[in-house]
C-alpha cells in the first residue's frame, strides 16, 4: 500500500489513528504490529511470511547474542544472524542477477538461462528491513543497546508501517526509549500532521509531474532523443526522484512523529552541495551512516594509510550500488559515485585542488545529474543513447516537437521543484517580522490544508504512482 493512494488517506490511516488513540497505551504497541502486518500484506500477500520469519529470526538472535556471555557464542550468534538476513535478499533480489552476470561471463552453457528464477517476486523494502534486522543484532552484540522487551514490542518495531517499505533506515538504539513508553503529545500529532501534508505534495504535485516528462523522455528511442529531450529527461529526473524519496521520507518521519517517534532525517538539500563528498551527506542520510558504520569502519575506514581508505571507499560505493538495484546500471552508478569520491579526496588530499563555489556548486549538480541518467536507464545501451544526446551526438532536434507534450503546469512545477531544491533553507524557523506565532501556526494549518485537498485532488483526476524506492 502506498501512503499517496486513496485507500490509504482516507480509509487505513484514519481507522488507524482513531483506534490507536482511544486503546490502552499497553495494547499500542501491539495494534501498530497488526496494522504494520496487515499494511505490508495488502500489495505483499503470502510474501508476508518473509517480513515475518524476518521478525522472529532478529528476535531470537538478539536474545542469544545478549544472553551469553561466552565470546565464541555470541561470535557464532551473531554469524548466524547476519547470515540468515542475507540469505533471504540474496535470493529475492539477486538470483536473477547473478546468474545474468555468470550467463554473460561464460560461466553458463551456451543458451542456459535461469528459467526456475525468473519468476522471483522481490518483497517490497527488503532491503530496507534487512539492513534495519542486521544493526539490531551487531549493535546488541557490540553492547550499544539491549534486546527488546519482548517479541511484540521488537515486531513492531521492526514492521512499523510509516518507514517500512522505504526508510528511513531506523536503529533500534535510535528509537529504543520511545518502544514501550511513547505518550501522546499534542504538539507532535499536529507536527506529524503537518510533515506528512508537504511530503504528500512534494511526491503527488512535484515528483508525480516530473515523473511523467521523465518516463516520456527516456522512453524515446535513439531516432528521437534530442540534444533538448535527453537534458530534459535527465533534469525532470533529478527533481522526481528527489522529490519522490524526500517526500516519502517526509510523510514517515510526520506518521513516525505523531506516534509519539523521532525518525532520523534523510534528505537535507542535497542539490545545494559543493561536492559528491557533501552530496552523500545530505542525500539518503540514514543509508549513507548504516554503510559507515556497518561496513566502512569494519574494513577500516581511514586506518589503514591513502590506498587503503580509497579502496574501502570505493567499495562502499560498489555495494551501494548493488544495494539499490540488481542490474549492471545500478553497479555503474555505485562505480561511478565511488570514483568521483576517490577522485575528490586525491584532489583534496595529495594535491591540495580546491575550487571556488561559483564553480564546485554547478560542477556537483553535472556529476549528480550524469549518474542519474545509469540510474534509471533501463540498461547499460540506454544510458549511454541517453549520455550521447546529452553530449550533443543525438538525434536531430526538429525530429521531436518538445513543445507538444511540456505543458505549462509541468514548466511551473519544474520551476518550483528548482527552488525549492536549492533555496537556503537554514533559518526557516524564525518568524518573519510582525509575526505572532498564532499567525504563522494559522497560516502553517491553512497552507497544508491547501495542499493536502489539492494533492487529493490531482490523486482523484491522475491516479498515484508508487514510490520510486518501493522496489529497493
Amino acid at each position: 500500500m502506498s501512503f499517496s493512494s486513496p485507500g490509504f488517506l482516507f480509509a487505513f490511516m484514519p481507522v488507524f489513528f482513531v483506534l490507536y488513540f482511544v486503546l490502552p497505551h499497553a495494547l499500542r504497541n501491539a495494534w501498530l504490529l497488526v496494522t504494520s502486518l496487515a499494511f505490508y500484506s495488502i500489495d505483499g500477500g503470502s510474501i508476508t511470511i518473509v517480513l515475518i520469519a524476518s521478525v522472529v529470526v532478529n528476535y531470537v538472535i538478539g536474545l542469544a547474542i545478549e544472553r551469553t556471555s561466552v565470546g565464541a557464542v555470541r561470535t557464532g550468534a551473531l554469524i548466524a544472524g547476519v547470515v540468515l538476513n542475507l540469505l533471504p535478499l540474496l535470493y529475492f533480489k539477486y538470483a536473477n542477477f547473478l546468474f545474468q552476470v555468470a550467463d554473460d561471463a561464460g560461466l553458463l552453457k551456451a543458451g542456459v538461462a535461469p528459467l526456475a528464477l525468473r519468476d522471483i517476486v522481490l518483497p517490497a523494502g527488503i532491503s530496507f528491513f534487512t539492513f534495519q534486522g542486521l544493526s539490531y543484532i551487531i549493535d546488541i552484540y557490540r553492547r550499544e543497546t539491549r534486546s527488546a522487551p519482548t517479541m511484540v514490542d521488537f515486531g513492531m518495531y521492526h514492521t512499523l508501517f510509516p518507514q517500512l517499505v522505504a526508510g528511513p533506515i531506523v536503529r533500534y538504539r535510535e528509537v529504543e526509549d520511545r518502544i514501550v513508553t511513547r505518550p501522546v503529545v499534542l504538539g507532535d500529532v499536529e507536527a506529524g500532521i503537518l510533515r506528512f501534508c508537504v511530503g504528500l505534495a512534494k511526491k503527488i504535485i512535484i515528483a508525480d509531474s516530473m515523473g511523467v516528462v521523465a518516463d516520456r523522455m527516456f522512453g524515446l528511442g535513439a531516432e528521437q532523443m534530442t540534444f533538448t529531450a535527453a537534458w530534459l529527461g535527465a533534469l525532470a529526473y533529478t527533481l522526481q526522484i528527489f522529490f519522490d524519496f524526500s517526500g516519502y521520507s517526509d510523510m514517515a518521519i510526520g506518521l513516525g512523529r505523531a506516534l509519539g517517534f523521532r525518525f532520523p532525517e534523510n534528505f537535507n538539500q542535497p542539490y545545494r552541495s559543493l561536492s559528491i563528498t557533501e552530496f552523500w551527506r545530505r542525500w539518503h542520510m540514514t543509508l549513507s551512516r548504516w554503510f559507515r558504520d556497518y561496513v566502512y569502519i569494519p574494513l577500516g575506514g581511514n586506518r589503514g594509510g591513502a590506498f587503503r581508505t580509497y579502496s574501502n571507499l570505493f567499495i562502499i560505493f560498489v555495494l551501494c550500488g548493488l544495494w539499490h538495484g540488481a542490474a549492471y546500471t545500478f553497479l555503474v552508478w555505485g562505480v561511478y559515485h565511488g570514483a568521483l569520491l576517490v577522485i575528490e579526496r586525491v584532489n583534496r588530499n595529495m594535491l591540495g585542488w580546491t575550487l571556488p563555489s561559483i564553480v564546485s556548486w554547478p560542477a556537483t549538480l553535472f556529476l549528480v545529474v550524469v549518474g542519474w541518467v545509469f540510474f534509471r536507464a533501463t540498461s547499460i545501451q540506454h544510458a549511454v543513447t541517453v549520455l550521447r544526446a546529452m553530449a550533443g551526438f543525438g538525434a536531430p532536434s526538429s525530429v521531436y516537437d518538445l513543445a507538444a507534450f511540456i505543458t505549462p503546469d509541468k514548466v511551473v512545477f519544474f520551476l518550483i521543484g528548482c527552488v525549492i531544491s536549492v533555496w537556503p533553507m537554514e533559518g526557516g524557523s524564525r518568524l518573519p517580522v510582525g509575526w505572532s506565532p498564532a499567525t504563522a501556526r494559522a497560516l502553517q494549518h491553512a497552507g497544508a490544508l491547501v495542499l493536502f485537498v489539492y494533492s487529493a485532488a490531482l490523486i482523484a483526476a491522475n491516479g498515484f504512482n508508487p514510490f520510486i524506492y518501493f522496489r529497493f
